[in-house]
């Protein structure tokens, strides 16, 4: 459930967009996630109380300045600036095993009473499992629930964006059955199925990738993002494409692959 900073009032998130990862290959959605909160300086509100997730306590990874440095960060915690009407979700380590029904279960009953005008998951997959279809083209893909379909649909083909295939459920047995298969994904398949079931305007966000160094992915996929909701300006190339290049880094990814090796080993 939903906790508010301090002994605050829950915030209104009537009408907001709410995005949030989805722990997956590469950590690619997470990664996203990052670069959103920490471009547009989104002050923290709360955060998320569940047992579905691995216990997990550090420093803010946020911290510009060593008044904020000292501030202790935990494994799902809520970010929103209403000026965007934007609320972000952000997931930092892994759920226990077993568990991802029981946070579905806590987290869409959050969504409806809440009121958020829709849902967005940052996900990826594994690129090595890409079906044939799936190999041509773009390595990013979406997906919408039917709840979202009318409000989305037609910008989604007026960007020229792919959908997510479906492949078959018995390859070279059966062709005919098709299946959404999202490997790697974590708990996507399960949480867009449930959004789908329980009316939830859900799209969803995804990346073919492989496990290494994702942050070429994550710009990957928050600039296919931004395609979408707009949330940094973008500049013109010569060929006339637009790359936004106003995301910040935060911090605390030089810390992605560890400290340097110490020098007692040589």
């Amino acid at each position: 459930m939903f906790v508010p900073c301090g002994s605050s009032a829950a915030p209104d998130f009537e009408g907001f967009t709410l995005l949030m990862p989805a722990v997956s290959v590469g950590n690619v959605g997470q990664l996203a996630v990052d670069l959103v909160i920490f471009t547009l300086d989104m002050p923290k509100v709360g955060y998320f109380y569940t047992d579905c997730l691995v216990p997990m306590v550090g420093n803010n990874p946020y911290a510009a300045a060593e008044e904020n440095s000292a501030e202790l960060s935990i494994n799902a915690e809520v970010y929103s600036l209403p000026s965007r009407k934007l609320v972000v979700l952000q997931i930092r380590s892994p759920f226990v095993k077993n568990k991802y029904r029981s946070f579905c279960q806590t987290l869409l009953p959050w969504l409806k009473s809440s009121r958020c005008a829709k849902v967005i998951l940052l996900s990826s997959s594994h690129a090595y499992q890409c079906d044939d279809q799936q190999l041509h083209g773009t390595p990013l893909r979406y997906l919408l629930s039917p709840a979202i379909q009318k409000t989305a649909g037609e910008l989604m083909q007026r960007l020229n964006w792919k959908e997510m295939e479906k492949v078959a459920a018995y390859p070279g047995v059966n062709d005919t059955d098709m299946v959404l298969r999202i490997p790697g994904g974590g708990i996507t398949t399960l949480l867009f199925s449930e959004s789908c079931s329980n009316g939830i305007q859900m799209a969803v966000l995804l990346k073919f990738c492989s496990e290494g160094d994702n942050i070429p992915d994550a710009l990957a996929l928050v600039n296919y993002l931004n395609e979408w909701l707009q949330l940094v300006k973008s500049e013109q190339n010569s060929d006339g494409s637009a790359t936004p290049s106003q995301w910040k880094i935060p911090h605390s990814w030089r810390l992605l692959f560890g400290s340097g090796l110490p020098p007692a080993l040589f």
